[in-house]
């Protein structure tokens, strides 16, 4: 049978270690949106096809393609971050129901494996945004529909919002986490999830501008809003209207000359 002494010194175990776990975070956190600032000062704005996506003068596209996509991640985990982090913590509730002697270990696991993912998307960002620029240079007409075509994925991303799919992926965002199985692969698991919930605001952060720390801020908040706000689906589609509205706007200026 436990001691007395034990049972007092499992929950002090317990509240330090959800004391580092947040401290972590948070400083993980901090650092990430340090190092997005700092970036977006030194960096032109990538929306501006097509020199934003060509290496810099003396820079090797290797080189380029690394510090894009590093800089890429750590934008990812200052945007995702405070909508991922109530998810990890109830798998670390789960861990700990299940009896895991280490819940630290798996989290961070958990944590490494979602990034991961997001890494990976900014692989094909990376690829696209190249492979765009490279089409402009070669055929300048492309470069007088950069305009509309942007306003109409801001229209098309908007329009998503709306969508039976949106309200799945925003469901499955909130599916109670499963401490089975391997670590790792529960990350993946959810940050293919955050992919495919964030589509269409990932698609507007790209479009907009993602050099922009206007644009991020706002993607971010609408993310965590939607994800953990009681009303997320309502929010999804207060978004979508917004975004619908901004397209429009975006297409139409050029036009009228506004």
């Amino acid at each position: 049978m436990m001691s007395t002494a034990n049972r007092v010194e499992l929950p002090r175990a317990h509240a330090a270690s959800e004391r580092g776990f947040l401290a972590a975070s948070a400083l993980l956190f901090v650092a990430s949106t340090a190092a997005t600032i700092a970036w977006c000062h030194a960096m032109p704005s990538m929306s501006a096809m097509p020199m934003a996506w060509m290496p810099m003068c003396g820079q090797t596209w290797p080189t380029f393609a690394v510090t894009f996509i590093g800089m890429w991640t750590l934008m990812m985990v200052q945007m995702m971050l405070p909508s991922l982090l109530p998810v990890l913590w109830r798998y670390r509730v789960a861990l700990r129901a299940a009896g895991a002697p280490n819940i630290d270990v798996p989290t961070a696991l958990a944590g490494a494996a979602y990034f991961a993912v997001w890494a990976a998307v900014g692989v094909v960002v990376f690829a696209l945004g190249a492979v765009l620029a490279a089409l402009e240079m070669t055929w300048p007409v492309l470069a007088r529909g950069v305009t509309a075509a942007g306003g109409l994925i801001v229209v098309a991303a908007g329009a998503l919002q709306f969508s039976a799919w949106k309200a799945r992926q925003l469901a499955r965002c909130h599916m109670a986490p499963t401490p089975n199985g391997a670590a790792w692969r529960h990350g993946a698991r959810l940050g293919v999830r955050c992919v495919g919930s964030c589509a269409g605001l990932t698609a507007i952060l790209l479009v907009a501008g993602v050099m922009d720390l206007r644009v991020m801020a706002a993607v971010s908040a609408c993310i965590t809003l939607e994800r953990l706000a009681p009303a997320g689906d309502h929010i999804a589609r207060l978004v979508g209207t917004v975004a619908m509205g901004a397209g429009l706007y975006w297409i139409a200026e050029p036009l009228l000359g506004v």
